[in-house]
């Protein structure tokens, strides 16, 4: 029998940024997200680049704005940085690339 696995820490962001955007009654899709296993001499977790789309709604650039500072749950994990990288517009969307380091929370 198959060991049932816990979601990854990418999955656990995307439901996180998903939420977060929620609450601020927003919508957004994940266009692409990229994980890279991190490490320092302390820490182990994951650099994600991840780009973000959404309608250029009001409230949209507050959120973004808003997005370093956030306090996300993620069971297991924490998110250590987020830093807003690009802001585009590309037809009817604004599309937002996003660096978020995430820790293992031991």
């Amino acid at each position: 029998m198959d060991a049932i696995r816990d979601p990854d820490a990418g999955t656990l962001l995307i439901r996180a940024l998903r939420g977060h955007a929620g609450a601020a009654g927003l919508t957004m899709h994940v266009e692409s997200i990229a994980c890279t296993p991190w490490a320092s001499a302390t820490f182990v977790g994951t650099l994600h680049r991840l780009t973000i789309a959404a309608m250029p709604v009001p409230g949209l650039r507050d959120w973004i704005d808003g997005l370093p500072e956030a306090e996300f749950a993620m069971r297991g994990h924490i998110v250590a940085d987020l830093v807003v990288d690009r802001i585009d517009s590309i037809g009817d969307r604004e599309h937002v690339t996003i660096a978020v380091l995430t820790l293992i929370d031991a």
